[in-house]
């Protein structure tokens, strides 16, 4: 096991632990309004201080937490299975259908990646789930290219072709020996895809645009807490903080996940 990959696994972890054991570990209620407390600083009954309203922002971390991991899962999976599917039947029967994903792949890429996002959440409205939508909708294609690259040098391998000539059907074919041939560099791209949802998250929450107040989310406290950066920097700092460290933990499981693939290939 590689540096990153144990760096990975150590940040990784704790996070997951911090955010099924929020509910039990968190001092206070992440929604609760406490006047008296406006803008606290850290202090021994608040560690990271308190919000404009009072809410204490060491119990908004935690909760927010499983609000960001979950999106990292959720903004990675449709598109990975999606882009997949269709990468795996266009890289391997070609014809019409790799025909129609590339004009699809040549639209999409003709515009930066936030900016159809953007545009898709805009028609759709601000929320969690429009959001996930939009990153489904434009992030497919990336993991479909992705595949059919993989594809178009496995599908002319010799025991491809002695399947084939076996009498094996396509689908057989695809799931029993192309998939796992193309799956290494397929889950190491959704892992450093992972970084780019979560930053995504944060900044449509920032924005107003993915998840929505009183819900906890880093970039939501992070907007939250602008307008108090000079009196009160502990608002934005410990969930800044917080999403820095998540995306530095999947980019060291991505970098891991890339060693290891880089010490099979040359044994």
């Amino acid at each position: 096991m590689t540096l990153s990959m144990i760096v990975a696994i150590a940040i990784l972890g704790g996070w997951l632990f911090l955010a099924l054991a929020g509910p039990v570990i968190a001092p206070h209620d992440p929604d609760a309004i406490d006047i008296m407390n406006m803008l606290s600083p850290p202090s021994a009954e608040h560690w990271f201080g308190t919000d404009q309203v009072g809410r204490d922002i060491f119990s908004r971390v935690l909760f927010a937490s499983r609000v960001d991991l979950f999106l990292c899962v959720i903004g990675v999976l449709p598109p990975l299975v999606i882009g997949t599917t269709i990468g795996l039947l266009s890289g391997y029967f070609g014809g019409v259908v790799d025909s129609l994903f590339m004009r699809v792949y040549d639209l999409t890429v003709a515009f930066p990646f936030f900016v159809l996002v953007l545009a898709i959440v805009g028609v759709l409205g601000p929320g969690l789930v429009n959001f996930v939508i939009a990153l489904t909708l434009v992030g497919w294609v990336s993991y479909a290219r992705l595949v059919r690259a993989e594809v178009l040098t496995i599908r002319e391998s010799e025991y491809i072709q002695a399947a084939k000539c076996l009498g094996y059907p396509a689908v057989a074919i695809l799931t029993r020996h192309v998939l796992p041939n193309a799956i290494g560099p397929i889950i190491a791209y959704a892992v450093s895809d992972a970084v780019l949802v979560m930053l995504a998250g944060a900044s449509f929450g920032f924005l107003g645009m993915g998840a929505q107040p009183p819900l906890a989310e880093w970039g939501v406290m992070i907007a939250d807490g602008q307008a108090f950066v000079q009196q009160a920097w502990w608002i934005c700092l410990f969930p800044g903080l917080a999403a820095i460290s998540l995306g530095l933990g999947f980019a060291f499981l991505g970098d891991g996940l890339g060693q290891l693939q880089r010490r099979q290939a040359t044994t």
